[in-house]
Protein backbone atom coordinates (compact mmCIF):
# COMPACT_ATOMS: atom_id res chain seq x y z
CA UNK A 1 0.00 0.00 0.00
CA UNK A 2 1.23 3.66 -0.76
CA UNK A 3 1.50 6.00 2.18
CA UNK A 4 -0.69 8.38 0.46
CA UNK A 5 -3.20 5.44 0.52
CA UNK A 6 -2.79 4.63 4.31
CA UNK A 7 -5.90 5.68 6.32
CA UNK A 8 -6.41 8.35 8.92
CA UNK A 9 -6.34 7.94 12.36
CA UNK A 10 -7.72 9.89 15.57
CA UNK A 11 -5.28 9.94 18.37
CA UNK A 12 -6.60 10.31 22.06
CA UNK A 13 -4.40 10.66 24.85
CA UNK A 14 -4.87 10.28 28.51
CA UNK A 15 -2.24 12.61 30.54
CA UNK A 16 -0.79 11.31 33.83
CA UNK A 17 -2.51 13.30 35.53
CA UNK A 18 -5.71 12.98 33.30
CA UNK A 19 -9.00 11.08 33.86
CA UNK A 20 -10.30 11.48 30.18
CA UNK A 21 -8.82 10.24 27.15
CA UNK A 22 -8.63 13.87 25.01
CA UNK A 23 -8.38 13.92 21.47
CA UNK A 24 -4.89 15.34 20.24
CA UNK A 25 -4.80 15.08 16.59
CA UNK A 26 -4.82 12.61 13.52
CA UNK A 27 -2.26 10.82 11.37
CA UNK A 28 -1.98 8.21 8.67
CA UNK A 29 -0.47 4.56 9.14
CA UNK A 30 -1.24 1.31 7.37
CA UNK A 31 -2.64 0.09 10.39
CA UNK A 32 -3.88 0.06 14.11
CA UNK A 33 -0.47 -1.13 15.35
CA UNK A 34 1.41 1.36 13.13
CA UNK A 35 -0.69 4.15 14.28
CA UNK A 36 -0.36 3.42 17.47
CA UNK A 37 3.52 3.30 17.62
CA UNK A 38 3.88 6.66 15.22
CA UNK A 39 0.94 8.16 18.06
CA UNK A 40 3.40 7.23 20.71
CA UNK A 41 6.20 8.73 19.02
CA UNK A 42 4.61 12.13 17.59
CA UNK A 43 2.44 12.74 21.02
CA UNK A 44 4.08 11.13 23.65
CA UNK A 45 7.43 12.81 23.24
CA UNK A 46 7.93 14.37 26.71
CA UNK A 47 6.38 11.11 28.56
CA UNK A 48 3.33 13.09 29.08
CA UNK A 49 0.91 10.38 28.56
CA UNK A 50 -0.09 7.02 30.43
CA UNK A 51 -2.89 5.47 27.61
CA UNK A 52 -3.00 5.94 23.65
CA UNK A 53 -6.41 5.39 21.75
CA UNK A 54 -6.21 5.24 18.04
CA UNK A 55 -9.44 5.11 16.13
CA UNK A 56 -9.97 4.84 12.14
CA UNK A 57 -11.88 8.36 10.97
CA UNK A 58 -14.13 6.38 9.38
CA UNK A 59 -15.25 5.08 12.53
CA UNK A 60 -15.71 8.22 14.15
CA UNK A 61 -19.64 8.91 14.25
CA UNK A 62 -20.71 12.41 15.69
CA UNK A 63 -23.41 14.67 15.96
CA UNK A 64 -23.30 18.15 13.99
CA UNK A 65 -22.74 21.29 15.31
CA UNK A 66 -25.31 23.10 13.39
CA UNK A 67 -28.23 20.29 14.55
CA UNK A 68 -27.08 20.95 18.47
CA UNK A 69 -30.27 22.34 19.56
CA UNK A 70 -32.93 19.45 17.83
CA UNK A 71 -30.46 16.89 18.27
CA UNK A 72 -30.56 17.72 22.61
CA UNK A 73 -33.88 18.88 23.04
CA UNK A 74 -35.54 15.75 23.22
CA UNK A 75 -34.24 15.34 26.54
CA UNK A 76 -35.88 18.95 27.55
CA UNK A 77 -39.70 16.51 27.42
CA UNK A 78 -38.38 14.14 29.97
CA UNK A 79 -39.78 15.79 33.15
CA UNK A 80 -38.97 13.00 35.11
CA UNK A 81 -35.78 13.46 34.71
CA UNK A 82 -35.97 16.76 36.92
CA UNK A 83 -36.47 16.54 40.59
CA UNK A 84 -39.16 18.43 40.66
CA UNK A 85 -42.12 16.32 42.17
CA UNK A 86 -41.19 16.24 46.06
CA UNK A 87 -40.22 18.81 48.01
CA UNK A 88 -36.74 18.26 49.75
CA UNK A 89 -36.52 18.60 53.50
CA UNK A 90 -35.09 21.27 55.70
CA UNK A 91 -32.41 19.17 56.84
CA UNK A 92 -30.86 17.67 53.73
CA UNK A 93 -28.14 19.84 53.08
CA UNK A 94 -26.12 21.04 49.96
CA UNK A 95 -29.28 19.99 47.55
Amino acid sequence: MVRADWPLYEVFLRGKRGLNHVHVGSLHAADGEMALRHARDVYTRRNEGVSIWVVPSTAVVASSPSEKDPFFDPSGDKVYRHPTFYEIPDNVPHM
